[in-house]
């Protein structure tokens, strides 16, 4: 077996026994990742390559001067190359409730020389993301860990533009993974209907649009 094999095998054990020690410690409660697994989180995962930061930020069709919200958004794996695609005069509104992967993230950001992105610490809920709307929405492998999974939907749906898309993406690996079903039906609740879908069972990316008047 040569070196690159036995690298990427080796990553995929780690990525595994990560997975299942976080979800283990996960059962009786809703947790984030925690800031030491950053490094974890910063690597796409080798089971769901087509759902890796460059293919999600991608499907967005983004353009230049869109805000976008990055919710639970870890080291910042997707803000900085969604900064990077929405140029000097779009706006990425990265949140977490953790300080220390705003911290990672933030650092990331200042060595790309990115001046356009806000880090907020504060969670989702009503009346959190105040009276500015956004383009896209992201929720990457972090709709679980919400406890209120409903009333956070309900609010990014309120902020979105009409035309805006949230864009959603589970992968069965991560602890608090989220079937197709069961997050189409809470978004139903929030007033947003499916417009794009890819991916299987095992990883998805699912878009969904406003259904109701912004």
């Amino acid at each position: 077996m040569t070196f690159p094999l036995i690298a990427m095998a080796g990553l995929a054990t780690l990525l595994l026994a990560g997975s299942i020690l976080w979800r283990l410690s996960s059962r009786r409660t809703s947790r984030p990742c925690p800031s030491w697994l950053a490094w974890m989180v910063e690597l796409d995962n080798p089971f769901a390559r087509n759902h890796n930061a460059a293919s999600i930020v991608k499907r967005l069709d983004l353009k230049p001067g869109m805000r976008v919200l990055d919710a639970g958004c870890g080291p910042g794996r997707l803000t900085i190359p969604l900064a990077k695609a929405l140029g000097p005069a779009g706006e990425v509104v990265a949140l977490d409730l953790q300080a220390g992967m705003i911290k990672r993230a933030r650092a990331k950001a200042m060595e790309a020389g990115l001046t356009n992105i806000r880090f907020e610490q504060r969670a989702i809920g009503p009346g959190a993301l105040g009276e500015v709307l956004y383009d896209r929405a992201l929720l990457v492998t972090v709709l679980g860990e919400i406890p209120d999974r409903e009333e956070a939907l309900r609010e990014i749906a309120r902020a979105l533009k009409q035309d805006g898309v949230l864009s959603i993406t589970e992968i069965m690996l991560d602890p608090h993974y989220q079937r197709r079903a069961s997050v189409l039906r809470m978004a139903a609740g929030a007033g947003l209907r499916e417009s794009a879908f890819w991916g299987n069972r095992l990883a998805y990316t699912l878009h969904l649009i406003k259904t109701g008047p912004a």
